[in-house]
């Protein structure tokens, strides 16, 4: 796997662009902040707490409440890593993360993409 440069990256850089991928699809900000809570924990006001001290995406998942028990069943190729096998569990997660961004820009139903 690449350098690692991403988990000292400010997730309030990435965030936007997260927003920006799924409303280029015609996707809601809205639902970018579901799926980051439902994989997170995060309320609504803890995400934007997280976002507005510019923690990197290492504090990020560190400092997050819970990650779904049903984020293993996330499963596919993000970036040319299949996510179930990515042995770093802070690169999973973050993996995590894009794979279901990815989904919401590929029109995927938000209860499929949260594994309901």
């Amino acid at each position: 796997m690449k350098s690692k440069k991403i988990f000292s990256t400010p997730f309030a850089i990435i965030y936007p662009l997260y927003i920006q991928k799924a409303e280029k699809k015609g996707r809601s900000k809205a639902e970018v902040d579901e799926i980051i809570c439902w994989l997170t924990g995060y309320d609504q006001r803890t995400l934007e707490q997280q976002i507005k001290k510019a923690v990197d995406f290492k504090t990020f998942f560190a400092e997050a409440p819970r990650i779904n028990p049903n984020a293993s069943k996330i499963t596919g190729v993000i970036c040319g890593y299949r996510v179930e096998e990515i042995e770093d569990k802070l690169m999973q997660k973050i993996r995590y993360l894009d794979k279901l961004i990815d989904e919401l820009s590929k029109g995927k139903s938000m209860e499929k993409i949260l594994r309901k």
